[in-house]
């Protein structure tokens, strides 16, 4: 058959992805499928039943890691891989993850429909625990993959209820053997909703995602002094929350100038003793700020370290604690010409994104050539019941990734 003939089957794919979001479904409409609770190993269920309804033998490694292959003709070459995460945050949406997951398995069923013989395996992957929700940190087993994070440490991550994820995956029956690890592959495939509002707002069809942000993250402690909200003079008061608050004024004001593309958060906020009739002792913070050049990310933390002494402290101390930090990562760019040929030859709209949201793929593109696709988010809404992508963009994306696939193996 024409090449330009294929396409994945619209009324299949959403059916598919309406069966899934019935798994952990809550009451707005929206998904929570925590990594390794019930509901997770009951997706994992379907999952491996509908691909070895397909043939596909699915095998998983000791992180978790489900892998499902078509077998290719060639069994020299490196597999194709297309995978993402069926695992949600607490009133997540249908899509996050999962559309990623789904996508891949409507790519096999539609080569199966077709007859399409692959030269190179084709390999769907459900990737664990990527949200973080339940086990901290985020992309998890995807960074053991990649040497970013240490087994032994995350294996013993605790949950509200004090489970190690170690426990929770033995427990599961998903625990394999570490020798099934993806360990190298000719690509590495991630269909994503975009998670942000710039696909909708620019009516634009697909993102081909050219990388991730870097991004760093600072703690900010301020102390004072508690005492008496009605009995103490405002001049003698050491007010953490005062002096908390001119700090951000001043954060706001020095890194708006930096950079239009640059985005910055004040995440969490403490404040103690937080009685409204006792004066604050004590405010502790977080700044996290994002940007695809490491330049702007140096300037920003320039803003970060100088700004205490831009203030005036009130009689408090205040101390900066950096948490973390990442560099952006830039993915394969053979790949991201192949994602731009395939919508070239689908005749949709696109444009190039650089993520400002982490996924498995910051991680597995350090030793396997990765690149992303993007579809559109309502409302740019994600991580929310509201979350939602619409057929035509679904499958838009399912048959980004088709084509692409179908790229990939007439290159060999």
């Amino acid at each position: 058959m024409n090449e330009k003939m294929y396409r994945i089957s619209g009324d299949r794919f959403i059916k598919s992805i309406e069966k899934y979001a019935k798994i952990g479904e809550t009451e707005n409409n929206g998904v929570t499928r925590l990594a390794l609770t019930d509901d997770d190993l009951q997706v994992r269920k379907l999952f491996e039943k509908e691909c070895k309804e397909l043939g596909l033998p699915v095998i998983y490694d000791d992180l978790g890691n489900m892998y499902a292959t078509l077998a290719g003709t060639q069994t020299n070459l490196p597999p194709i891989v297309m995978g993402s995460h069926l695992d949600s945050v607490t009133k997540g949406g249908k899509f996050d993850g999962a559309l990623g997951v789904l996508t891949g398995l409507e790519v096999v069923r539609t080569l199966l429909d077709y007859n399409v013989q692959p030269s190179s395996s084709i390999v769907i992957a459900n990737i664990t625990n990527e949200e973080g929700a339940r086990f901290e940190p985020a992309m998890m087993s995807s960074g053991i993959l990649s040497g970013r994070f240490d087994k032994e440490k995350m294996f013993q991550s605790t949950d509200n209820e004090g489970i190690t994820f170690g426990e929770a995956l033995n427990r599961s029956e998903y625990e394999g053997d570490s020798s099934n690890r993806l360990k190298e592959a000719a690509a590495f495939l991630e269909l994503h909703i975009e998670q942000g509002p710039i696909l909708e707002s620019e009516n634009i069809d697909i993102g081909i995602v050219e990388g991730v942000m870097g991004m760093v993250n600072y703690e900010i402690v301020i102390e004072g002094d508690s005492n008496h909200a009605g009995t103490t003079p405002m001049h003698l008061r050491k007010d953490a929350l005062f002096t908390a608050n001119d700090l951000i004024q001043k954060l706001r004001e020095d890194l708006s100038q930096l950079d239009e593309g640059l985005v910055y958060t004040i995440g969490r906020f403490h404040v103690t003793p937080n009685v409204h009739t006792i004066v604050p002792s004590k405010v502790v913070f977080t700044i996290e700020a994002r940007h695809k050049d490491e330049h702007v990310i140096e300037q920003v933390e320039n803003v970060i370290t100088s700004s205490p002494s831009s203030i005036k402290p009130e009689g408090c101390s205040i101390a900066l604690n950096k948490q973390w930090d990442r560099n952006t990562v830039w993915f394969n760019k053979e790949i991201v010409k192949k994602i731009e040929a395939s919508c070239q030859h689908l005749n949709v709209s696109y444009r190039s994104m650089v993520s400002g949201a982490g996924h498995d793929s910051q991680f597995i593109s350090t030793y396997i050539p990765t690149a992303m696709i993007f579809v559109p988010s309502i409302n740019g809404k994600s991580h929310s019941e509201d979350e939602f992508t619409p057929r035509e963009d679904c499958v838009n994306g399912g048959n980004v990734m088709l084509q692409t696939v179908l790229e990939l193996l007439n290159s060999k």
